[in-house]
């Protein structure tokens, strides 16, 4: 069986192998000598997958409790949370358990954040079954819950014991969902790397080769700023405004797409603005046509500049936008939250 060990950082390691969730029990009493087993997924993933996990998990001496919760970014929310917090205390979890996430983003950063304040903090595995999870979104300990006011408003940092990306869970995926995880992918291949870019020529890749060369971007990322308060933001191309257009969706748009949208008005934007040439923007639109993603919406800018407003990422009046200067070389550009406008503007006028 063919693994491709990542070292994401002093702490953990990214395992990337078909079949590797069979062997998920094995890998999981490896880092941690834990009793007790919370597997937590959606009701999804849990019928496809749920029972392959907890008898791994069974056989290698896990006692399995098993939380499962309605699939869809709309559980992702406090009363969930709190939910699952509550189903812990119930169930006698403590500081020697260990809480296996399986699942996609919203999975991952549900339970998560759950173990990150359980008892100020208990073990985590992440199982990730989609594209984006196995990623980006699973990699780097960032975990949240949204509010109505927008997304990913309330979470803690909560680095994994472990990761297991198992490209088997994939082949399940409904072909909007991956086509969905492979806007992160083009994300990645623009921010640092051309060769990346050039490579991608559609949905049929390497999983396991592409996963471990986006794995290790991040972890280089990651590992020079841990908490987001410098060259971290980079991973945020495409994000506040797809962010915006997420929510001015109601969600409808999907993280991928809205991502991909996003991506594409910064780098219309850019061109325009004499930051990066004309082909490199057509490059990176391209490759999101190609790969059947959106690269444009019918919202007003001054609506997205709007909801944008409300990111996370906002300090006082600025916002720090991800600009790409060339393919495979973004910058980090604050700006006066009303510039915002501007770029959207720009950027939605079409090809430049």
């Amino acid at each position: 069986m063919k693994c491709i060990t990542v070292s994401a950082s002093s702490a953990y390691d990214v395992l990337v192998g078909r079949g590797l969730l069979r062997d998920a029990g094995r890998i999981v009493r490896a880092v941690i000598n834990a009793p007790l087993a919370v597997l937590v997924s959606d009701s999804t993933v849990d019928a496809l997958w749920g029972n392959t996990a907890a008898e791994s998990l069974e056989a290698a001496g896990f006692r399995v409790l098993r939380y499962v919760f309605p699939a869809g970014e709309a559980s992702k929310n406090t009363a969930e949370y709190v939910k699952m917090l509550e189903f812990f205390a119930e169930n006698g979890v403590d500081r020697s358990s260990v809480v296996v996430a399986l699942g996609g983003g919203v999975t991952g950063d549900l339970a998560g954040f759950a173990a990150a304040t359980y008892l100020r903090g208990i073990a985590v595995v992440q199982i990730p079954t989609t594209v984006l999870s196995c990623v980006d979104s699973s990699v780097g300990g960032k975990t949240a819950v949204d509010l109505s006011a927008g997304k990913n408003l309330v979470g803690a940092f909560c680095q994994p014991r472990a990761v297991i990306c198992d490209p088997d869970l994939l082949d399940t995926l409904p072909e909007e969902i991956f086509i969905d995880g492979c806007a992160e992918i083009i994300k990645y291949a623009m921010i640092c790397d051309r060769e990346l870019l050039d490579a991608l020529s559609g949905p049929d890749f390497d999983r396991e080769e592409i996963i471990a060369r986006c794995v290790a971007i991040k972890r280089d990322i990651v590992c020079r700023d841990e908490f987001d308060n410098g060259d971290r933001q980079l991973l945020n191309f495409g994000h506040t405004l797809g962010h915006a257009i997420e929510k001015l969706s109601d969600y409808k748009i999907s993280h991928g797409r809205a991502v991909a949208i996003g991506m594409s008005v910064m780098a219309r934007a850019c061109a325009g603005l004499g930051i990066c040439s004309i082909r490199d923007a057509d490059l990176l639109i391209g490759k999101l046509e190609t790969f059947g993603l959106p690269t444009g919406c019918d919202y007003a800018p001054e609506d997205i500049a709007a909801a944008a407003a409300g990111d996370k990422k906002r300090r006082g009046n600025t916002v720090t936008l991800v600009v790409p200067k060339a393919a495979g070389n973004c910058i980090l550009n604050p700006v006066p939250v009303e510039k915002v406008t501007e770029y959207a503007r720009l950027g939605l006028g079409g090809r430049v």
